[in-house]
């Protein structure tokens, strides 16, 4: 691989290194998001025609496409896809998200691109992976948790099983763990190993996110039940209960400390209804107990009594209001990025530490830049853009 593409100075411990991203929606973005915000230099290949595929409108304030640069290319027309696979000689990682063989097909498939750039981690971000029944079917986050046997087991007993937003396929089980083994491979080549190609499925994804749980339901301590179980609201110290104001707050008192902490504090200690903290059967009769307590403050007021203490609480935050709150204002765990509010780059590293991203660009904004990196010359860009072929 030849050096860099003229990359931005970026901070965080992946700084130096090159990654390709085609355009696409959701845990692609979200993965390139990831890479970018520890440092690498994101490529973003957008469409000539300045979209980015699918419904999201084209703006400077879509997180999910922040701290990249971005060259727009017709990959319908051979020379735009010369010029992608000629980016990909010089980069160390490629991010994709279409359909099984949309890449093969377009002559930017694994086979051509590793053959081109042995040392290219090549990364696929599809919802059921590039092989098994499913594979050429279309999907949502909210299929492939259903069948990795995650949705059965979010929502209240006797209700619906309720999808999580799509924080458990798209981008807990889709581009984050598309990130982690893109790092691992990259790792892998840094100590002297080959390139690969990275089949992330947020089946599969989805699956290893459910691991714990497998193994308490293994071990007798977890039903299939929804909504019965300790970490499922289930029991009524593991919920969140609705305050005299109409918001909410979060406890956690799982272990025996810190269930008698909330006892204490909530002015329950001596209900010998609460003794027996794990009869399941008495969960219904305490929930309601419970719910009557909180029912009687102010969110302000249940956060002026237990903020702070071992009762394992918190208030239930919108997002317009968590980044005021002091332990996030404290922590730094919102930035602003073009006058907007946006969760900062996470984890934090002591010795390599990230900075504030940038805005998304929007598409074909480094498009000349990019391309006088790889010397193209200023008049074949002239008659690229004419074309149609760059934008």
């Amino acid at each position: 691989m030849e050096g860099p593409i003229v990359p931005g100075a970026r901070g965080g411990p992946l700084s130096g290194l090159t990654i390709v991203e085609f355009a696409g929606i959701g845990p692609g973005p979200f993965c390139g998001m990831m890479l970018a915000d520890h440092g690498a230099d994101v490529i973003r290949i957008d469409r000539a025609n300045g979209s980015r595929g699918g419904s999201q409108p084209v703006s400077s304030r879509d997180v999910l496409a922040r701290g990249r640069r971005s060259i727009a290319l017709d990959l319908k027309s051979e020379q735009g896809v010369a010029l992608a696979r000629r980016l990909c000689t010089r980069a160390d990682g490629l991010i994709e998200g279409f359909r099984p063989g949309v890449m093969e097909r377009l002559g930017l498939g694994p086979e051509e691109l590793l053959r081109d750039n042995p040392k290219l981690v090549y990364g696929r971000m599809t919802g059921w992976g590039q092989t098994g029944p499913y594979a050429h079917a279309a999907g949502h986050d909210i299929n492939y948790i259903a069948l990795s046997g995650a949705l059965a087991h979010f929502g209240r007993a006797g209700e619906k099983p309720t999808p999580p937003i799509n924080l458990v396929g798209d981008f807990g089980g889709g581009g984050m763990m598309l990130a982690f083994g893109m790092v691992a491979a990259l790792l892998n080549v840094a100590r002297g190993g080959e390139g690969q190609v990275i089949d992330a499925a947020m089946t599969d994804g989805s699956a290893v996110l459910m691991a714990m749980l497998h193994g308490m339901r293994s071990m007798g301590a977890w039903s299939d039940e929804r909504g019965a179980n300790i970490i499922d609201t289930g029991a009524p110290f593991y919920d969140t209960y609705q305050t005299a104001d109409g918001r909410y707050v979060a406890i956690g008192s799982i272990e025996p400390q810190f269930y008698a902490e909330l006892r204490r504090l909530a002015g329950l200690a001596d209900d010998p209804a609460f003794d027996a903290q794990h009869d399941r059967a008495n969960w219904p009769a305490l929930k309601e107990k419970l719910a009557g307590v909180f029912a009687t403050k102010t969110r302000a007021e249940w956060d002026a009594l237990m903020e702070h203490t071992d009762v394992c609480y918190a208030p239930v935050l919108t997002m317009g209001e968590a980044p005021q709150h002091p332990h996030n204002r404290a922590r730094e765990t919102f930035v602003t990025v073009g006058g907007d509010i946006q969760p900062a780059p996470a984890p934090r590293y002591s010795a390599t530490a990230t900075t504030t991203p940038e805005p998304a660009p929007l598409p074909g904004t480094d498009t000349d830049a990019i391309l006088a990196g790889l010397r193209v010359a200023e008049g074949e860009r002239e008659a690229l853009r004419a074309a149609g072929t760059i934008g």
